[in-house]
Formats: C-alpha cells, sequence, structure tokens
C-alpha cells in the first residue's frame, strides 16, 4: 500500500498504473484502515481528484469511491475533507464522474455523522435540489441513492427533511416516481423510498398532500397494475412496495384524505398486484393488505366496493398464506364488520364462517385473536351469524381456547353470545389504521 501510494505522489510515468492497481486494492477492509492512516494519503487522492488531467482525475474519484464502501467510521471520517469537492463536481463533468461523486456521497453519509453534520452547512440539499432536473437516468438514482441515505439519518426528522421540504425536491421528486415506468424504474424506486422516509417522520405529510401525493400515486399504482404482465415483471416489485407503504401511511393521517380516493379501480389495481406477486414475492401481499385495511378503516365506500366487484372470496383465499397476511385479512374483515348490519349480512352470506373456523383451530395466538374479534362483530350485528357458528360446530372450537391466557376471555364471552346473541359487548373495537410498518 505505501509503495502504491509513493508510485502516486512521485508523478512518474507509471502514476496511472499505480492509481488504478491502488483502486483494487482498496476494495479490502483492511487496506482501506491502513491507507488512511498512511501519512499524506488523503490529501493525496484529494489533489489528483482536483487536477486538470481528467484520467488521473476520474481513477482518483474511483479510489475514493472504494474508499467510501468501508463500514469503518473511521475511513469515513478521514474522507471529510473530500466532501466539500465532491458537492462543487456535482454540478458538472461527464455523467459517470457526476455518477461516482454522488454514489460516494451516499456510502459517506451513511457511515460517518460528522460527515453529515459537515455536508448539511455546505449545502448539500441546494446541490442535491440542482441536480434533480438532470436528463440523465443514472445522475438522477445516484441522486436518489445519496437523498434516500439521508432521510435514514437518526437526525433527519429534525435537522434535514425541514431542508427537504423548503426546496424543490419535494414535487420533483413525487414527478419522478410518477414517471417512473416511462423516465426510468431505478430513479423511480430511489425517489418513492425517499417519499416514504419523509412520510414517516410524520413532519411532512400535510406538504405532500397539498402537492397532491395521494391521487398522484394512486394513479401510479394502477399504472403499475395494468403494466403487470401474466408472469409479473422483474424489479417491479421494487417500485410497488414503497409506493403501496407511501399511500398506506398518507391514509394513516387523520387528514380526511382518503375521500379524495373514492375510486373502485384502486381495489382492483390492488388485487391484480397481489394475484401477480404472491408466488414470487408474498412480501408484496402484506403490503397491498395493509393498505386494504388503511382503506376500509374508516371508509365504508371501499367495504361496499368489495362487495360490488365480488372481491372478497380472493381476499378470503388469501387467509393461510402467511400469518402476518391472516392478520392482515382478519383486520380488513373486522373494519367491514364494524360498519354495521348490512355488512355483516353479506359476510354471512359469502360465506365467510366456513373459512374462519379452521383458522380458529390454528396454535397462533394472534390470528385467533383477530378472529375472535371478526366473530364478535358478526354475532353482535348479525344474530344469524351465530345460530350458524353453532350448527357448524364452532362452539367447539371456542371451548379449545378457555385455557389459553390471552384467549381464554374472549372465547368466554363468544360461548356467552352464542347462548344469547345479543349479550353485552367485552371487545374492544378492533379496527385501526395502520401507520409505519
Amino acid at each position: 500500500v505505501l509503495e502504491l501510494l509513493r508510485g502516486v505522489q512521485r508523478g512518474s510515468e507509471d502514476r496511472k498504473r499505480s492509481l488504478s492497481r491502488l483502486r483494487w486494492a482498496l476494495r479490502n477492509k483492511e487496506t482501506q484502515q491502513k491507507f488512511v492512516r498512511l501519512d499524506g494519503s488523503i490529501r493525496t487522492l484529494i489533489g489528483l481528484f482536483t487536477s486538470s488531467l481528467a484520467d488521473m482525475q476520474m481513477e482518483a474519484a474511483r479510489c475514493l469511491h472504494e474508499l467510501s464502501h468501508s463500514s469503518d467510521p473511521a475511513v469515513a471520517d478521514a474522507c471529510l475533507p473530500v466532501t466539500s469537492y465532491l458537492l462543487t463536481y456535482l454540478s458538472g463533468h461527464s455523467v459517470e464522474f457526476t455518477k461516482l461523486c454522488l454514489y460516494t456521497l451516499g456510502n459517506l453519509v451513511v457511515e460517518s455523522e460528522a460527515v453529515r453534520k459537515q455536508l448539511l452547512p455546505q449545502g448539500i440539499i441546494p446541490v442535491l435540489a440542482s441536480c434533480i432536473q438532470s436528463p440523465h437516468e443514472a445522475v438522477l438514482e445516484g441522486l436518489g441513492y445519496v437523498l434516500s441515505q439521508l432521510l435514514q439519518a437518526k437526525e433527519a426528522p429534525t435537522e434535514i427533511i425541514p431542508l427537504v421540504l423548503d426546496s424543490v425536491l419535494p414535487q420533483h421528486m413525487l414527478r419522478l416516481v410518477c414517471s417512473g415506468l416511462k423516465a426510468g424504474i431505478g430513479a423511480a424506486v430511489e425517489f418513492a423510498w425517499c417519499l416514504h422516509y419523509i412520510i414517516c417522520s410524520h413532519t411532512a405529510n400535510v406538504a405532500l398532500l397539498s402537492l397532491g401525493a395521494l391521487p398522484a400515486l394512486s394513479s401510479l399504482l394502477l399504472d403499475l397494475a395494468s403494466e403487470i404482465p401474466q408472469d409479473a415483471s422483474e424489479g417491479l416489485e421494487l417500485l410497488v412496495c414503497p409506493v403501496l407503504r407511501c399511500l398506506s401511511n398518507l391514509l394513516a393521517e387523520e387528514t380526511g384524505c382518503e375521500v379524495q380516493i373514492q375510486d373502485e379501480r384502486l381495489l382492483i389495481a390492488l388485487f391484480l398486484i397481489l394475484q401477480s406477486f404472491l408466488q414470487q414475492h408474498p412480501f408484496i401481499v402484506q403490503e397491498c393488505l395493509w393498505l386494504l385495511n388503511n382503506l376500509t378503516a374508516d371508509e365504508p365506500f371501499f367495504c361496499s366496493a368489495l362487495f360490488s366487484l365480488d372481491l372478497l372470496p380472493a381476499l378470503l383465499h388469501l387467509l393461510p398464506c402467511s400469518q402476518m397476511a391472516s392478520v392482515l385479512v382478519l383486520t380488513v374483515l373486522c373494519n367491514i364488520a364494524e360498519k354495521g348490519p348490512a355488512y355483516c349480512q353479506q359476510l354471512h352470506q359469502q360465506p365467510a364462517l366456513p373459512l374462519l373456523l379452521p383458522t380458529l383451530m390454528l396454535p397462533d395466538p394472534e390470528v385467533v385473536g383477530q378472529c375472535l374479534e371478526l366473530l364478535h362483530l358478526l354475532f353482535l350485528h348479525w344474530p344469524e351469524a351465530a345460530a350458524d357458528f353453532v350448527r357448524q360446530g364452532g362452539h367447539r372450537a371456542l371451548e379449545l381456547h378457555q385455557s389459553t391466557p390471552e384467549l381464554q376471555e374472549r372465547a368466554q364471552a363468544l360461548l356467552d353470545m352464542v347462548g344469547q346473541p345479543l349479550g353485552a359487548s367485552t371487545f374492544s373495537p378492533p379496527h385501526a389504521m395502520l401507520s409505519a410498518f
């Protein structure tokens, strides 16, 4: 390492070769640590990085990029002097050089709070804002990467997100996410996660809603569903996931925003996505169900639409997918049942009870507990369901849980209701918006 550094410092004819060999050596963790401890190492790289020789400048940028991959905060801190130059070079040079600078910055801000604290006063947010109108997909993707790393920092809600909101970044991020299928999915994915991190801070949602984030993301979800081919395009799930999360968290805000998207097509899109990704990407299932829960939690429009579009059988079909899917399906059904007798009657007619009985036999207390909540609402609003439940032997399933500490009280309450269908309730309201998955 020392010999390579000397070769670079001497300015000999083979300096570029030494620099290239150094770049490969810096892929090793121990080499990175040894290099930054050598006197003048970073200063030498900065000298070449800021030189007028384009090939040397690019090779030095690659060396700095390799150093930025280190998970050792000491290495990131050693790179502090280069941050101002990295920002300066974002406004020009080649696309490849700009991309290198962006990813180097993104890697450094992950590992070092000192780097983040130095970059904010240096004006990283305004500089990034000036880059967001770049016509180059590679630059936009790198920009999204830097922003996503900054927005995940522990100090983001108080120190970074306010600066982002005061810039032009939010509206351009929303634009780039919503044009993702045309402008390039890589950048759209990065900016979708950026929006997700902003929304999860709960400090910016009013601002994003005022920009039309809810209808824009809803429209994007419709476009994504229409683009899914029969075999589910590889990589599309990477954009679907953060878009679903953004919508779910925006709906969880107590702003009455859900009335803006009373569109049945949103349900059709959700179930198309569910069907397409169920086998290869099952994690998308719980994301879709989480959004469906937030759509149905307070708004009867989407509860009614599930029946009018005949989507309930498809929803019930997801019950055995996974533990999380079971809980979320049952929670959505609770949201429907909570709306009153007419909805409970339709649930009874579907019929939901035969599918709930096997669920009651599961060993998972969380799933069974949510099932008990649903049965309570059904029996309370539609006593015929209680009588049918007894005829199908459901009371015997309830008796199994009388010895389970966390379930016995609710199981006994349901047994009492089965004997007296309109008995007093001992259950708490089951439905609730779910935020910050």
